[in-house]
């Protein structure tokens, strides 16, 4: 099987996780498919294959050598997004892409078209998979499952490519940011490791959000409107009051690179009740703690205007910036930055606008920087993957683990 049968094999899985279920993994698909690369682990000639109760699946290709190399790992995540249906993909590969518009759907005029997506332009002459217009396609990130599967298949080929012990983990859920809370860092055994969650080709990520999560509760006193002079507070209005109060050019829309925001993500109530919902995200964590400062102070005051216990903020921080934990071993980027060159790719080192398991993982004691996987569009029908894209990731990882065996600390 090669990477792009792997690949499509993996897309026919329904994986996408549900962050309301309160169970890991959050979906049942999601370990029907973990069971089905458990045994294509095996198969492939992998040792040491284990798949929890709750669906982290974890393997070892055993080092080809007696010198002393770090042990490294490769790890993706099984679950696709909630925002886009992952049910009956049917992928479709569009060979010597000619630069034009691509037709998902004839009958519903849905188009992929560079005028709308000019990343499409960077692949012309390519291979590449699209979706039918209707459900995502799973790149994101059952590429980076395919790539480092076909690694391991390729180093079991090639025994004349010296290298240590390699471990694999795939994970449930990290679309709903919970990939990296159950993944067994001391079991895994690895002095570093790559997630493979990246997006265009070259992208090297050690650097993302901070975040953090903030909800305020309102609550309002109701009055008959006729008689509520001095006596009613509108929840909703405080509500309101509340968002008008955020700075207007911190916003997702109004950002770009370094620049941190707040997101309102809901707005809900009445008179009686209300509930604001926010995201905060910023790379640098002293600016970080500011944002969470200016939101305390914005429920104490609306507190001192309307009174103690009108507004209660719940905040809770999400992840941090790995940059921190990878930093002080940058070697770790050096050798994926030779890596990618060495498979002909051209590194991009950029920030990540989002989170990722690897920075869960760095501060759990696993540094773990972030791997392009290739795929373009991730989270709704105009999703593609470039097969000369997938095939330079999976030789990324060979080269890494080839660059491995030769570092001395």
């Amino acid at each position: 099987m090669d990477i792009v049968e792997r690949f499509l094999k993996y897309t026919s899985y329904d994986t996408q996780s549900n962050e309301e279920s309160g169970v890991t993994p959050s979906t049942p698909g999601q370990m029907v498919f973990a069971r089905y690369l458990k045994r294509e682990l095996e198969e492939i000639g992998l040792d040491d294959v284990e798949l929890t109760d709750e669906g982290y699946l974890y393997a070892t290709l055993p080092a080809n050598t007696d010198k002393r190399i770090p042990t490294i790992g490769f790890i993706a995540h099984m679950d696709t997004s909630p925002d886009c249906s992952g049910a009956d993909v049917a992928p479709r590969i569009v060979r010597a892409y000619d630069g034009g518009d691509i037709t998902l759907d004839a009958a519903e005029g849905i188009t992929l078209s560079p005028a709308k997506f000019p990343e499409l332009r960077a692949h012309k002459g390519e291979d590449l998979i699209v979706t039918n217009g209707h459900t995502l396609l799973g790149a994101d990130d059952k590429a980076g499952i395919a790539e480092i599967v076909q690694a391991m298949v390729y180093l079991i080929e090639h025994p004349e490519i010296e290298h240590g012990t390699i471990r694999v983990g795939f994970n449930p859920d990290e679309e709903i940011g919970l990939g990296a809370h159950k993944f067994d860092v001391e079991g895994f055994g690895c002095e570093w490791a790559y997630t493979m969650d990246g997006g265009e080709v070259g992208e090297l990520e050690f650097e993302n959000f901070n975040a953090a999560a903030a909800r305020f509760d309102i609550t309002g006193v109701s009055v008959h409107p006729g008689y509520a002079k001095d006596k009613m507070i509108n929840a909703a209005r405080v509500a309101a009051e509340l968002v008008a109060a955020m700075p207007a050019d911190q916003t997702p829309e109004t950002t770009e690179g370094y620049e941190g925001f707040f997101h309102l993500t809901g707005i809900e109530g009445g008179v009686e009740r209300a509930r604001v919902s926010f995201i905060v995200r910023d790379h640098d964590r002293t600016s970080f703690e500011r944002r969470k400062q200016f939101l305390t102070h914005l429920a104490d005051e609306l507190n001192a205007r309307y009174g103690e216990g009108t507004v209660r903020l719940d905040m809770t921080d999400q992840y941090y910036n790995m940059r921190e934990k990878v930093e002080p071993q940058m070697h770790i980027i050096d050798i994926a930055i030779k890596a990618m060159e060495r498979a002909g790719v051209s590194p991009r080192v950029r920030a990540i606008r989002g989170g990722t398991d690897g920075a869960q993982l760095s501060f759990k004691g696993l540094p773990c920087p972030n791997l392009f996987a290739g795929g373009i569009n991730f989270h709704g029908p105009y999703e593609f993957l470039p097969i000369p894209s997938m095939e330079k990731a999976m030789r990324t990882v060979v080269e890494i683990c080839r660059l491995t065996a030769d570092y001395h600390d």
